[in-house]
């Protein structure tokens, strides 16, 4: 017995001992730990969720919040791979252990533990092709880090090896995962071509078909995507698969042939087949873009509105839907406050880890100042307008807004009482059930952010801002006045049959029109004090905008717009040297008026601040050390309580560092010495100038706590 045990030692290179430990290694702990990792995976794949909006990845993500769900198998696969290395040391399995072993770390999030078992092998491993995997394996490990020269580094190495078939196959399509993660779509795709003569046919090869014509929909290729999308159907898809592939080859047929109608595309049959009631969203959708493509708007905007109503459950691509009205309300039809509406729809319904999330917050913080910002111009603008008229002809005019707006309201609740009783006889017919959700097709309205936004927005313009109360609407309460846009003149909504009857409506010369009409009238600026101050509301208003369309929304060409309306309507404005200044940055494409504006404001104002912005140094001194070096100098000089040459100091190296993380900490100390060298007065300019400057810095809490000090102590003396 101990000379069969010692024989069958795994540290014996007998030939008999190693085909001892090759079969107890494979068919015992490896093939155990390989089933778990079929099962783990298989249950990963099903439990990834594909976003069709989304370009596919053409491997399936490491994700280890996916793993949680499999994390038995996982572990167990770890231990069953654990056993191999410990017990089977001569067997020809030890290096599939490892690689086996750092993939079940890869999914678990072990990464130090993953890529240590995986470079093991290839120092270690005593099969090539063994070897190659596990590098292969450690490429893609790298790659769901983003850690792309790297993963570039290994893939050029295993260029060079001789792979076998499958390896061959692996290292491609991990190579071209590669590419497509980096956005390098030309590269990704040329790989995938030399790849798919290795593919069987399969879901998985389908699905990366899918891949590529999204890519080469990417590039602007719509005709090899068709191919591509053809050969989804020829692979064995998943029906989501094969329906996306066939919607997306429909919409490239129509962007290759701009005549086709979208009505007899082949969207109309889509539409009818009952397996496709749960993706009916997607093909109006998918209809919306091509109309608007088409330069169709009202019909984009319709189409889009059906997927809206369409979407059952499908709350990811009804926030798809809700951007895309969201951007057409906003640049095509500059409808400012319904685009603002469904940016707050598809912000309420979108999933924090989607990729655009924080783009679509950013974008709806931006649009909420934004509104408030052109609502205000939009209504000076027009109380302007009635202030230049005569006194008869603006009576004229404002008993014109009141006939327009009484009878709008009476349509409206005309039209609410006809819906409302036509849904009660339907609920009678149904026998009964709430007459807002029956009809299955129906959602009660409450459900739908869009219309929840859009039902805020006309409340507001209506009744302004209301404290919760009951019986805010009795006609004994004042009437309000409508500054923001709208006569108050509605009626308690209850009983819409019966106040139709009684309520026709407010009569010209009665008391109640009368009361309206002085209510308007109070908000135009017949005075000139009060024209003053309706022209500094929109003075700021169009100055906050250009800011609003240079900072946040990108839109230079606007920005241009609004700054240079302020100074032609307004040019002896405050602003003047910084709008010379953001006219400067905002004309990046064209030198000639770049140029003009910074002559401009160096000839206007030479000792601004924005003047020495624009003439900031070209040399090296902007480096990051530098500017440390810089900062370290001046701020000892300030410490020394040598003021005035840090502040000299300060002044000459600030617009070396113009955009540089350093810049706004400079200005913060440029303050400071102001308020030593020059008193309180520039002191308090300073602080003015840095909020306008640096809206975004860190210290901008402590500038306002410092702002509101200095205008204490400066009223005290």
């Amino acid at each position: 017995m101990i000379i069969v045990v010692a024989a069958c030692s795994q540290y014996s290179s007998r030939p008999g001992a190693i085909t001892f430990h090759n079969i107890a290694a494979r068919y015992n702990a490896y093939f155990m730990a390989e089933q778990n990792m079929a099962d783990a995976e298989f249950e990963m794949r099903k439990g990834y969720k594909e976003n069709y909006n989304q370009l596919l990845p053409i491997l399936l993500p490491m994700d280890s919040v996916l793993a949680q769900a499999v994390k038995p198998k996982l572990l167990d696969a770890i231990k069953k791979a654990s056993i191999v290395a410990e017990k089977h040391q001569n067997s020809k399995w030890i290096d599939n252990s490892y690689i086996l072993l750092g993939k079940a770390r890869l999914y678990l999030g072990q990464w130090a533990d993953g890529l240590e078992a995986l470079r093991y092998v290839y120092a270690n491993g005593r099969d090539d092709d063994d070897k190659n995997n596990a590098l292969i394996l450690l490429m893609r490990a790298y790659i769901e880090h983003k850690d792309y020269s790297n993963a570039l580094g290994v893939a050029e190495y295993l260029s060079q090896q001789p792979l076998n078939k499958t390896s061959q196959r692996d290292f491609y399509l991990t190579k071209a995962y590669l590419h497509q993660q980096n956005g390098e779509y030309l590269t990704a795709v040329a790989i995938l071509e030399e790849t798919f003569p290795l593919l069987k046919k399969s879901t998985e090869t389908a699905r990366i078909h899918f891949a590529a014509a999204q890519m080469y929909d990417r590039l602007g290729q719509y005709a090899l995507a068709n191919r591509h999308y053809k050969s989804v159907n020829k692979n064995k898809p998943s029906y989501d698969l094969g329906f996306y592939s066939s919607m997306n080859s429909l919409q490239n047929e129509v962007v290759l042939n701009p005549e086709r109608d979208l009505t007899n595309v082949g969207f109309d049959k889509m539409l009818k087949d009952r397996k496709n009631d749960d993706l009916k969203d997607h093909v109006f959708f998918t209809m919306g873009l091509l109309a608007e493509h088409k330069k169709q708007i009202p019909e984009a905007v319709s189409y889009l509105q059906k997927a809206a109503a369409a979407s059952k459950g499908n709350m990811q691509q009804k926030a798809y839907t809700y951007l895309q009205l969201a951007r057409i309300e906003y640049e095509s039809l500059e409808n400012f406050e319904m685009s603002k509406a469904y940016y707050d729809s598809a912000l309420a319904i979108l999933p924090q880890e989607a990729p655009e999330y924080r783009l679509v917050a950013d974008r709806k913080r931006a649009l909420d100042n934004f509104v408030t910002q052109y609502t205000v111009v939009s209504t000076e603008d027009s109380l302007q307008r009635l202030a230049k008229m005569n006194p008869a002809a603006l009576d004229n005019k404002i008993d014109g807004i009141i006939e327009a707006k009484e009878k709008k309201r009476l349509e409206e609740e005309e039209k609410a009482r006809k819906a409302q009783i036509a849904a009660q006889n339907a609920s009678l017919q149904q026998g009964g059930g709430n007459p807002l959700v029956t009809g299955g097709e129906r959602r009660w309205e409450l459900y739908d952010p869009a219309l929840v936004s859009k039902g805020k927005i006309d409340f507001k313009r209506a009744w302004g801002n209301r404290p919760l109360e009951d019986d805010w609407r009795r006609s004994s309460r004042p009437l309000r006045t409508l500054a923001g846009n709208n006569a108050a003149s509605g009626t308690d909504s209850t009983g819409v049959a019966q106040t139709q009857q009684e309520n026709t409506g407010l009569k010209k010369g009665t008391p109640e029109w009368d009361q309206v009409h002085a209510l308007l009238k109070k908000d135009v600026p017949l005075s000139d004090t009060a024209f003053a101050v309706s022209q500094k509301k929109k003075e700021d208003a169009l100055y906050n905008l250009g800011k609003i369309y240079r900072f946040d929304l990108k839109e230079s060409h606007r920005a241009i717009a609004a700054f240079e309306r302020v100074l032609s309507e307004y040019p002896k404005t405050q602003y003047k040297d910084e709008i010379y200044y953001l006219l400067f940055l905002s004309n990046e494409e064209n030198t000639a008026q770049k140029e003009s504006w910074k002559s401009k404001l160096l000839s206007e104002y030479p000792t601004s601040t924005y003047a020495r912005l624009v003439n900031k140094s070209t040399d090296t001194g902007g480096t990051s050390g530098n500017a440390t070096k810089e900062y370290e100098a001046a701020y000892k000089l300030y410490a020394d309580g040598d003021y005035t040459k840090a502040l000299e100091d300060i002044e000459k190296n600030l617009p070396s560092y113009k955009g540089s993380s350093m810049e706004d900490k400079f200005a913060l100390l440029r303050v400071f010495l102001i308020g030593k060298v020059r008193g309180k007065e520039a002191y308090g300019q300073a602080i003015t100038e840095f909020m306008r400057l640096y809206p975004t810095s860190i210290y901008l809490p402590r500038l306002k706590e410092m702002q509101e000090f200095n205008s204490l102590s400066m009223g005290k003396r």
